[in-house]
């Protein structure tokens, strides 16, 4: 495993950590501040997020490569319950206009509908409780600046975050730029295949999806094939899976069945594929309070059918050097046959490029993410 090998090669760097006790990465500034335990006894573990606005959280000259980035908040308060849709987690490389990463905070760690779960893959690790963490490299040339916005209509009082990076010489001719970008369709067209990305402009290599999908009608709902379309591709792709647990690395509707020999879908984490949720329980109200006297309104805890579900290109990336375009079908089967779907489909897709600069289209507003 390269990952074993390459640690015993020596390439000297200089190892820096941004956290808010040192929100500049300086050499020898860490854990300077006092608390009432002392001089130097942790003095500030995490920042405010105020309402409304957008905080830096880090800003840093290169060139350098971000290795690694673990960050957490909580997810409800008394205005309610996704504040993990509601903070929105971007990353600009190089001083470009646009993001290069645009996602909702918990949606990006695959913790999609604004609800915490675990996660156990190689680049994107959910430890308990919502301790977020990833492990993509993340190279930038000139500069990275990382954000957080708070669209919850309340202060976030407590966001904690360290991010872990390198201080290099140089970076290589082709060291490319990390990518990740979230879309929602509430509700998809009939016979209309879902966009994860839409005629991308460039080089570079496709490496993971994360899909949230809200079922919005019954029986499965994973027939629909994934497809690339690839350096002017129109009509048809050059890559496509054969089903959509399928292209999530499972078999069969991930059926399990239980001692009365009734099936359920059995979720798994595996280092490149996983479906790490399914729910169709509310858990909006659990210990939520609004402080209000007579709060009967949320009562009952039905909800419609979850998964969240990921898949990384690490090991089998999806070249490009011209554009790119990635689809998902709504293909539902009965039983019976196999029928055209319309569902409520969230995905995040992620990506390296030759192209520092993000998107521009903008995320959708507060109200269009809040799950259903």
């Amino acid at each position: 495993m390269s990952i074993l090998k390459d640690i015993t090669q020596f390439k000297k760097f200089q190892s820096r950590a941004i956290t808010p006790e040192n929100p500049s990465g300086e050499k020898g500034k860490a854990a300077m501040l006092p608390s009432a335990l002392g001089p130097s006894r942790k003095g500030r573990g995490a920042v405010p997020l105020k309402s409304g606005e957008e905080t830096v959280i880090a800003e840093i000259k290169g060139p350098g490569i971000i290795r690694h980035m673990w960050m957490t908040s909580r997810d409800r308060t008394e205005f309610g319950s996704f504040v993990l849709r509601d903070l929105v987690f971007r990353i600009y490389w190089d001083g470009e206009e646009y993001p290069a990463v645009e996602s909702p905070l918990g949606d990006f760690f695959c913790n999609g509908f604004g609800e915490r779960c675990d996660v156990n893959s190689l680049p994107i690790v959910v430890n308990p409780t919502g301790g977020f963490n990833t492990f993509f490299e993340m190279p930038f040339r000139k500069s990275a600046r990382i954000t957080i916005e708070n669209q919850h209509p309340k202060d976030i009082t407590s966001f904690f975050y360290t991010i872990n990076y390198a201080l290099v010489d140089e970076l290589a001719d082709n060291a490319m730029y990390f990518h990740a970008n979230w879309r929602r369709e509430r509700i998809t067209t009939r016979q209309q295949d879902y966009k994860l990305i839409d005629n991308l402009k460039g080089q570079g290599y496709y490496v993971g999806t994360y899909l949230a999908l809200t079922c919005l009608e019954r029986y499965w709902w994973g027939e629909g094939e994934f497809k690339f379309y690839i350096d002017g591709d129109t009509d048809y792709p050059t890559v496509t899976s054969t089903g959509s647990e399928d292209y999530f690395g499972g078999a069969w509707a991930f059926h399990e069945y239980d001692e009365s020999g009734r099936p359920h879908a059995k979720n798994y984490c595996t280092p490149f594929l996983g479906y790490p949720f399914q729910s169709n329980r509310d858990a909006t109200r659990d210990r939520f309070e609004t402080g209000k006297l007579n709060a009967v309104h949320a009562f009952g805890d039905d909800a419609l059918p979850r998964h969240g579900l990921y898949r990384w290109h690490l090991q089998d990336p999806i070249c490009f050097t011209k554009d790119l375009t990635v689809t998902l079908q709504q293909i539902g089967n009965d039983d019976i046959q196999l029928f055209e779907r319309q569902d409520d489909v969230a995905s995040v897709a992620y990506w390296y490029s030759t192209d520092p600069n993000g998107l521009s289209t903008p995320i959708l507003s507060r109200q269009e993410r809040l799950p259903r």
